[in-house]
């Protein structure tokens, strides 16, 4: 085999990162196909590749008879021991043949193959690379933006950020950097596909762990985490260290460890409370900085009544109800929020003093809902700013 393919094999080892042993095989495959078309019979073909040289060898298989009848598949006794001394009637031989002519067909049967099978080699080299790394934060550089998709470059291989998974407060360009967190990879027919998202809670984990060295190490964890992808985000943080301040770790020395994830989620709020087991208590944290006056759970409901003063009604709902609605995520139990004096029966009272009656709105999934032209969210920062526990 001549020169070229030689240099065209190096090329494809150091672009498509597929190793020689599959390449042989590729180029294998593709005589055998190209040969069985030369041929033009129902010959049983098998090719031989020197791996230095890259020089072929065709054989026919036959069977070994004393009287031929197809001599397509069969060789004579007498012709099979030139070949080999050995061989008995019925063995099947391997005859060396020379097809005459590849011509234009069998050239491209053969460049079809070889193309196949590095379309393959690069789809498993992909699995293979990311599939071990499911759940990893991915850092690439947006490539293009096709139907709505963002198409990220990731080394030599491409990812997907469906528009399912994009933040509505995010508009990337090509050329931009992008992290996402790698949700899923599948192999289909048509490739492998690497699916990342911006949307994942999971996100948000990866994100603080590279900034807090005590998450890192395990010194601190996040327990629980709800979200609105573009908007907000609570997350639940414990310490495992009686010295060590969660919050504090988390917020970091000036908010420099928070803001650098809010930068990364382009603005998106974050409230970072204590985590507890008693989800009377974590609720109270999740609400915070609204004062809480009473709270009633009933664990066989998985819900929990909140009292708070009529004033501080708006700022425990949360604008259009986010506030409550990510405390109810966080914990996992529904949350009623009333203001003081309402009636034990969930009426309106204490809402009706609140709020004129024109502007009252209903509640969905069990939270009260502030009115949408209520006043604008006064919610200070989640945690006060600790020293950093560096």
């Amino acid at each position: 085999m001549d020169q070229n393919l030689k240099v065209i094999l190096q090329q494809l080892e150091a672009e498509k990162s597929i190793d020689r042993v599959t390449l042989l095989d590729a180029i294998r495959s593709a005589i055998e196909s190209a040969a069985r078309k030369s041929m033009n019979r129902a010959s049983d073909v098998t090719v031989d590749v020197d791996e230095n040289t890259l020089a072929f060898k065709v054989f026919e298989i036959r069977t070994v008879v004393e009287t031929v009848e197809d001599d397509a598949l069969e060789i004579s006794l007498e012709e099979a021991l030139k070949l080999n001394p050995a061989v008995v009637t019925g063995n099947r031989l391997k005859v060396p043949t020379e097809p005459k002519d590849f011509g234009r067909i069998a050239a491209q049967t053969a460049k079809q193959v070889i193309i196949q099978k590095i379309k393959d080699a690069e789809r498993d080299r992909i699995y293979d690379e990311f599939k071990g790394r499911e759940g990893d934060l991915i850092t690439g550089t947006v490539k293009r933006i096709h139907h709505g998709n963002i198409v990220v470059s990731v080394g030599r291989a491409e990812a997907i950020v469906p528009y399912r998974e994009q933040s509505p407060r995010e508009n990337f360009k090509p050329g931009d950097r992008i992290r996402a967190y790698l949700l899923e990879v599948e192999k289909g027919p048509r490739g492998t596909g690497v699916i990342l998202s911006r949307t994942s809670p999971e996100l948000v984990r990866g994100l603080f762990e590279q900034e807090v060295p005590e998450l890192y190490d395990g010194t601190v964890e996040i327990r629980a985490i709800s979200r609105e992808p573009g908007s907000r985000t609570k997350v639940a943080v414990v310490s495992n260290d009686a010295n060590v301040d969660a919050v504090g770790a988390c917020v970091g020395m000036k908010g420099s460890r928070v803001r650098a994830v809010v930068e990364e989620l382009s603005g998106e709020k974050i409230d970072i409370v204590r985590w507890s087991d008693n989800p009377l208590e974590l609720c109270a944290n999740a609400l915070n900085p609204a004062d809480i006056l009473n709270l009633e759970g009933d664990e066989e409901k998985g819900s929990i009544r909140v009292t708070v003063p009529q004033d501080q009604l708006s700022l425990a709902i949360g604008k259009r109800g986010q506030n409550a609605r990510l405390a109810s995520k966080l914990i996992g139990w529904n949350i009623d929020i009333h203001g003081e004096g309402e009636s034990e029966d969930g009426g309106e009272e204490g809402l009706d003093e609140a709020l004129p009656e024109s502007e009252t709105v209903p509640r969905e999934d069990g939270l009260a809902l502030e009115p949408e032209e209520g006043p604008a969210e006064t919610t200070p920062d989640p945690a006060p700013l600790a020293p950093d526990n560096e």
